[in-house]
């Protein structure tokens, strides 16, 4: 319970008078456990800590009772996101190593946090993600896709990047962006698209030309269920040229990566091109591409399809916020319990086996 309250410590609690009567560290704490074992809603908070009481009685001194679930509802739609946001700092701080390696930088629409009635548009979640550690490091709210370019440096901001290697998609490849990362000891790997029309021309050109002999090159093939596919990459530092047209901001080298898949008869092609603010191999570079993906496939697809965000349908005030937060917490504590098991057995583990969900618990 020490290291659940050092957590939250530092909350304000925005309730007033009456609607204060419970202990706000304790309905974080029941909110929590909720999560861990799979529950998404005010209501199912009621029901965990209704069937749950006398476990929870065991750390927790509930003098007031158990709160209902306008009690949860209310005190997620009022609390700070920002001061949440940095209890979420805080529990991360306890893993030091946390921006080692390659931090992804990407975007996640909460799909039923959109309020018709007050005109409000779902809540877009900016989060970076360690994909060497699997845990998200930190994340920032806005209420567009268009705002996620003004997100993004706020978001770099939460981060030590020294020795670690930024990517972001193609709509945040900004000379203002990759600035701030080398500003900060990092390094990035940006995919380039039409958003920087004349350098992805030059780069494409250059990259694509028979004549043009790349400084690495590596090429990998692999084949699962039925599909095979190889990937390309061609790096090259020969950048002079590039630097005295565009002036891009720490930039050492450009790269392409050329996908081809073959399923049965049919086979596809795509090329995407990259720049790179570190002479780096090409076997390297292809893996930090490759990395990058990780953030959809082991953080938002896991969001979506395991504790069901996209069909969440909190929409008040600050709810879809501070509740996107608690889902990114919860899914670090069960990234850092290192049982063999889907992540989705251990939801149902959490759920089932109370000595499992103090085992969790205990990581904070």
């Amino acid at each position: 319970m020490e290291g659940l309250a050092a957590c939250f410590e530092d909350l304000e609690d925005p309730r007033t008078g009456n609607a204060g009567l419970h202990d706000l560290v304790e309905i974080m704490v029941i909110a929590l456990c909720t999560v861990l074992c799979g529950g998404q809603y005010a209501s199912d908070m009621e029901l965990f800590a209704r069937e749950k009481e006398a476990f929870l009685r065991q750390f927790l001194k509930l003098e007031k009772g158990l709160p209902s679930h306008d009690t949860f509802s209310r005190v997620f739609r009022l609390l700070d996101p920002e001061q949440f946001r940095a209890c979420f700092q805080k529990f991360m701080a306890k893993f030091s190593q946390a921006c080692q390696g390659v931090v992804a930088i990407d975007g996640k629409v909460l799909r039923r946090s959109f309020d018709k009635a007050s005109g409000k548009s779902p809540l877009h979640m900016v989060s970076a993600w360690g994909c060497e550690q699997r845990l998200v490091l930190a994340q920032i709210a806005t209420d567009a896709k268009s705002n996620e370019i003004t997100a993004v440096p706020q978001l770099l901001k939460l981060l030590s990047l020294e020795g670690a290697i930024v990517t972001v998609d193609a709509l945040n490849c900004q000379r203002a962006i990759a600035q701030q990362i080398i500003d900060q000891g990092g390094d990035y790997a940006f995919a380039l698209k039409g958003n920087q029309g004349t350098m992805h021309d030059d780069v494409s050109v250059f990259l694509d030309d028979p004549l043009t002999t790349a400084t690495t090159q590596h090429t990998t093939v692999e084949a699962d269920h039925g599909r095979i596919e190889t990937r390309a990459v061609s790096i090259s530092t020969n950048i002079d040229w590039l630097q005295e047209r565009h002036q891009w901001p720490g930039l050492q080298a450009i790269g392409k990566v050329t996908r081809t898949r073959e399923i049965g008869d049919k086979i596809s092609t795509e090329t995407a091109y990259y720049l790179f603010s570190t002479p780096i191999s090409a076997e390297r570079g292809g893996d930090v591409v490759r990395s990058h993906w990780g953030v959809e496939n082991r953080l938002h697809w896991r969001l979506d399809v395991i504790m069901n965000e996209d069909a969440a349908r909190n929409r008040m005030d600050n709810g879809p916020h501070n509740l996107a937060v608690l889902r990114h917490m919860a899914l670090n504590v069960m990234s850092k319990e290192e049982s063999k098991t889907s992540l989705r057995a251990k939801f149902k583990k959490a759920a089932w086996n109370q000595e499992y969900l103090v085992k969790l618990l205990s990581l904070f």
